[in-house]
């Protein structure tokens, strides 16, 4: 856990991302070699990791804020549909074929990957005012998908952000503080779901795991502070190009879990 919280930290600052997409999968394979129960194991990781995701956002979004890189007026008028996409998704998580998202969620990271690699820089950016439907498609779908996988959203709407004209660092700190509100109803979510469902999983208030919780806190909100600082160092095109080729090999990671599944 501890080995695992130090790059899930620093990409979280770094790409305004919650770390999800490193968090579950690893706390996935922590808590199957302590022979939790196979029934119970993703939900865990998920709920566990949206937990991890808020203090770690929260401490993101404020070093972006610093810079201001963080764009509120689109966090309150597009996050409110986001969080009711979240809400939606935590309930249908349970009924939802886990493999069957799992390939759509691969095939979407790896076309946004492709589309941040091939994407040029503007010498300025011109933001383009984002209908409201668009607000309430594009956020109903980023929350509803970031449900059921345990992340922040900032995988998609990063690019969303970037096609709208928004600079990749303002994309990335408005999509962190996208992240710590989706986190919050997340793993409430999460946590009255285990609850419910009675599941009396050790060292676990529903399925909020709480030594995986205090052991990542710490230093994920300490490299937190670290990878946001450093994006703001780097020449902008290359930030967009790092965020691309992450996110081709988080999308051949899922791919590869779909075919295990």
């Amino acid at each position: 856990m501890v080995f695992t919280a130090i790059p899930v930290g620093f990409v979280a600052g770094l790409f305004g991302i919650g770390g999800g997409l490193i968090t579950v999968p690893f706390l996935f394979y922590i808590f199957g070699s302590l022979g939790i129960d196979q029934q119970y194991i993703m939900h865990l990781a998920v709920g566990t990791s949206f937990a991890i995701i808020i203090p770690t956002s929260a401490v993101s979004v404020f070093t972006h804020h610093k810079y201001k890189a963080v764009d509120f007026n689109i966090v309150k008028s597009y996050g409110i549909f986001v969080v009711i996409g979240v809400i939606i998704g935590t309930i249908f998580a349970g009924l939802l074929k886990t493999k069957t998202l799992v390939l759509f969620f691969s095939i979407v990271i790896f076309l946004l990957g492709i589309y941040l690699l091939l994407l040029k820089e503007k010498e300025k950016n011109t933001i383009l005012k984002i209908k409201l439907h668009l607000k309430i498609i594009l956020g109903f779908l980023v929350g509803f998908i970031s449900a059921p996988m345990g992340i922040g959203g900032a995988v998609m709407n990063v690019p969303i952000l970037k096609f709208f004209g928004y600079s990749i660092n303002r994309a990335i700190g408005s999509s962190a503080a996208i992240g710590f509100l989706i986190a919050i109803f997340g793993a409430v979510g999460f946590l009255i779901t285990g609850t419910y469902l009675n599941t009396n999983i050790p060292l676990s208030i529903g399925f909020l795991n709480i030594p995986a919780f205090l052991i990542f806190i710490p230093i994920t909100t300490f490299m937190a502070k670290i990878g946001a600082r450093t994006v703001h160092k780097i020449e902008k095109k290359k930030i967009s190009k790092y965020l691309g080729f992450f996110l081709l090999i988080i999308s051949v990671k899922f791919l590869y879990e779909y075919f295990k599944l």
